[in-house]
C-alpha cells in the first residue's frame, strides 16, 4: 500500500481528482440541459448577457478578423504566383476563413475575453456567498446565472463568427484590390465559388459547439470556485486554459467527421 508523499500516492490522488472533475463537470452539463427546458425562461438576461459578450468582444474581432484577412492574402499570394494561380487567390481565402479561421479565431477570442469574463463573475459569486443568497430568496441561482450565460453564448458565438468572416473577407479584398485592381463583387464571386452548404454548414455546427463549450466551462469553474479572492482568478485562468483546450480538440473532431461526409 502506498504511503501519504510517495509518487504512487501523488498519482493516485492526480487519476482520482481527474476522473472527480470530469464526472462534476458531466453532471454539470446534464442539469444545464434539464434547467434549460424547465420554466422559468429568463429571456431578458439571456438578451442582456447576449448583447454583453458581443459588445466585449466585437472591437476585438472586428481588428483580428481584418488583419487575419489581409496579411493570410498577403502571405498566400507568393505560393500562388509560383505556380501562375494568382486568380484562385479569392476562392483560397473564402474557403479558408469560412470553414476554418472564421469560427476558430472567434472562439479563441471570446475564451480569452467572455470566458475568463464568466467565470470571474460567478466565481466572485461564489466566495462573496451571493449564489447562497440567491438560493434563500427562493431564485434558482443554477437556472439564472449559468443557464442563460451558457444559451448567450451558444447562441452569440456563431453571430460574431459571421461578422468576422465577414470583415476577414473584406480585408482580403483590399489587399486583392490594391495588387490587381479587382472589383468587390468579381471578389465575392470568385471567393463564393468553391464555397459549398456543407462548408458553411461546418462552420455553423462549429461556432454553436465552440460558444456552447466556452459558456459550459466558463459557468462550472466559477460556479465551483473556492479560497476567495484567489479561487476567483484561478476560476478565470482556468476556463481560458481548459476552453482553448477543448476548442482546439472539437476543431480536429469536427473536422475529421465533416471530411468523412465530403467522400459521400
Amino acid at each position: 500500500m502506498s504511503k501519504p508523499g510517495s509518487r504512487p500516492y501523488l498519482f493516485t490522488r492526480t487519476i482520482d481528482s481527474f476522473l472527480t472533475g470530469l464526472s462534476d463537470a458531466f453532471a454539470f452539463t446534464v442539469r444545464f440541459f434539464k434547467e434549460a427546458f424547465l420554466p422559468p425562461f429568463h429571456v431578458r438576461e439571456i438578451i442582456n448577457q447576449s448583447f454583453e459578450i458581443g459588445l466585449k468582444s466585437l472591437s476585438l474581432i472586428t481588428v483580428t478578423g481584418f488583419i487575419i484577412g489581409l496579411v493570410f492574402t498577403k502571405q498566400s499570394r507568393p505560393s500562388l504566383e509560383d505556380f501562375g494561380a494568382t486568380s484562385w487567390l479569392p476562392s483560397l481565402i473564402g474557403i479558408a476563413i469560412i470553414r476554418a479561421l472564421g469560427p476558430l479565431v472567434t472562439a479563441l477570442i471570446c475564451a480569452g475575453k467572455v470566458g475568463s469574463s464568466i467565470g470571474a463573475e460567478i466565481g466572485s459569486m461564489k466566495v462573496t456567498e451571493q449564489i447562497e443568497a440567491m438560493e434563500v430568496s427562493a431564485i434558482n441561482p443554477f437556472k439564472y446565472l449559468v443557464t442563460t450565460r451558457v444559451l448567450a453564448t451558444t447562441l452569440t458565438i456563431p453571430i460574431l463568427s459571421l461578422y468576422c468572416v465577414c470583415v476577414g473577407l473584406y480585408g482580403s479584398y483590399i489587399n486583392v484590390h490594391f495588387e490587381e485592381a479587382t472589383g468587390i463583387i468579381s471578389f465575392y464571386q470568385n471567393a463564393f465559388s468553391s464555397v459549398s452548404f456543407l462548408d458553411i454548414y461546418t462552420s455553423v455546427i462549429k461556432s454553436v459547439v465552440f460558444g456552447f463549450t466556452i459558456g459550459v466551462v466558463g459557468c462550472y469553474k466559477g460556479y465551483n470556485a473556492t479560497q476567495g479572492t484567489r479561487g476567483v482568478g484561478m476560476a478565470a485562468n482556468k476556463a481560458v486554459i481548459v476552453s482553448m483546450f477543448l476548442i482546439f480538440l472539437e476543431e480536429m473532431v469536427i473536422v475529421q467527421v465533416m471530411n468523412w461526409f465530403r467522400h459521400f
